[in-house]
């Protein structure tokens, strides 16, 4: 990864980050503000010969200098604890008490600084002072020889420990600059990890790397759909039916060998919004002018006709066993001119019907009826009877959910079509978070509402196809060079 792809993940990923930095933060500022305060005092030695000659004085410094770190580890002796907890009566084990006593040397110098912890300061300076005496009396007894009355080495009290005014633990500073550096840290390795680990499509680029098929739209996320799936219940100018629009456009613009008129709407697996895109799909059509047609196909959980609030007790399935005529099972949604063929009672062998030759003779009876034929198709990957759809119609277009369809469910549908020799005309995003950097799918407002794609491009040469329509001479291009909004 280069610093790019780690600026990426930021962006991506800052929620995570901002969570990482709160909790560490917080943590660190809960045991900054409720742990025990804890004060220290240092008392000063200096360490010294009773020499009195120039060069005999030199050679008791460099005697000294070598003591003086042996001295500093008499500090932590049992004897010397003892010793002064029992003149300061305190409430402490001798082991207890030596832990809250350090003693270091001063580099280069035979000065030697004893140091005592307490919560309480007055305790802490009373420790000090105290191991500061012993030590002083410690070393003239070990220092002074055998039947001589002075210590060949002696150690004075240049400092006295004093009161502490602050303490020297928590340092709220320190310990929240600190938490702070090690949350964004942890923060940026979680984030990318969970990048790393990630596999679901996250943005156009993911899908570059498992298929070619063009991006013909995004549609944005929104909480009401569930409550107003339709584009009609919505303003003209509603962001999500503006989605559409630019879905409808660049479908029109899409290169295929036969007339574009029967596409199939699936995705890889189910609750990806498939069938919400595409009865909106249809209905947006059909308010360009499109005589338009929407074929529940859906045999195994049939929901377009609850969407339009239309009945489907009658359709495919009962066209196809001859118990109703065709024309006679074609309903019209009054809002939007939208023809709708239902899936009339759900059978015991979806994918025995759906290749039959009643079906293809059902489909080539409508090509010539209608100018658009949306066929809502069950999911790709748990069941064969989309695939048996496309290799019928002029391609499938694939809805893909931002944040939950996975790079290999896409490819493995993908694949599926590509068995049975049909053709993914296009993806479209589904739920796509709208609170991202402006333009990441091109979503963006001006006059009125605009939607496009940051890499795009506008196709050349169109020359006159069925319908009026305009087509494209230039070839399928992958997602880095997806159809530019063209008005609706």
């Amino acid at each position: 990864m280069d610093l790019r792809d780690y600026l990426r993940v930021v962006r991506r990923r800052w929620a995570l980050i901002i969570v990482c930095v709160a909790v560490v933060t917080g943590a660190a500022a809960a045991y900054t503000f409720t742990v025990t305060p804890e004060y220290a005092s240092t008392a000063r030695l200096f360490v010294s010969t009773s020499q009195s000659d120039t060069a005999e004085a030199y050679q008791g410094g460099l005697f000294s200098a070598q003591r003086v770190t042996s001295y500093s580890n008499l500090a932590k002796s049992r004897e010397l604890a003892d010793k002064v907890r029992q003149e300061l009566d305190l409430p402490f084990t001798s082991g207890e008490l030596a832990s809250k006593v350090s003693a270091s040397v001063v580099s280069d110098t035979v000065i030697l600084d004893v140091t005592a912890i307490d919560p309480d300061p007055h305790v802490a300076q009373s420790i000090a002072q105290a191991y500061a005496v012993g030590l002083t009396d410690m070393i003239r007894e070990l220092e002074t020889p055998v039947g001589a009355s002075a210590p060949l080495i002696k150690a004075t009290t240049i400092d006295s420990a004093s009161e502490p005014g602050s303490p020297i633990s928590p340092n709220p500073v320190r310990n929240l600059g600190l938490a702070l550096v090690i949350g964004l840290l942890l923060g940026v390795g979680a984030a990318v990890l969970r990048e790393l680990l990630d596999t679901t499509i996250n943005s156009p680029t993911d899908l570059e790397t498992v298929t070619p098929a063009p991006l013909l739209g995004a549609i944005a996320y929104d909480a009401a759909a569930r409550t107003r799936p339709l584009v009609t219940a919505l303003e003209s100018h509603a962001p999500r039916v503006e989605a559409f629009r630019v879905l409808r456009t660049n479908l029109q613009f899409v290169d295929v060998d036969t007339p574009d008129k029967v596409f199939v709407v699936t995705s890889a697996v189910p609750e990806e919004g498939k069938t919400t895109t595409a009865v909106n799909l249809a209905i947006t059509l059909a308010q360009a002018g499109h005589r338009t047609l929407l074929v529940e196909c859906d045999l195994r959980r049939p929901k377009a006709a609850v969407a339009l609030g239309l009945d489907s007790a009658i359709g495919v399935t009962t066209v196809l066993v001859n118990k109703v005529g065709l024309h006679d099972a074609i309903q019209k949604h009054a809002e939007s001119d939208v023809h709708f063929l239902g899936s009339g009672a759900i059978p015991p062998n979806p994918a025995e019907l759906l290749q039959s030759k009643a079906m293809a003779d059902m489909l080539r009876d409508l090509r010539a009826q209608y100018d658009m034929i949306i066929i809502d198709a069950p999911p790709l990957l748990p069941v064969t009877d989309a695939a048996l759809l496309a290799s019928q119609s002029d391609g499938a277009i694939l809805i893909v959910r931002h944040g939950k369809t996975s790079r290999e469910q896409l490819s493995q549908a993908v694949d599926r079509l590509a068995q049975v020799d049909a053709s993914t005309v296009g993806l479209v995003m589904n739920m796509v978070p709208t609170g991202g950097r402006r333009g990441r799918y091109g979503y963006g407002y001006g006059y009125g509402y605009g939607y496009g794609y940051g890499d795009g491009y506008a196709p050349q040469n169109p020359t006159p196809g069925p319908e009026g329509r305009t087509r494209s001479k230039t070839k399928r291009r992958s997602p880095r060079h997806e159809l530019e909004q063209r008005s609706a």
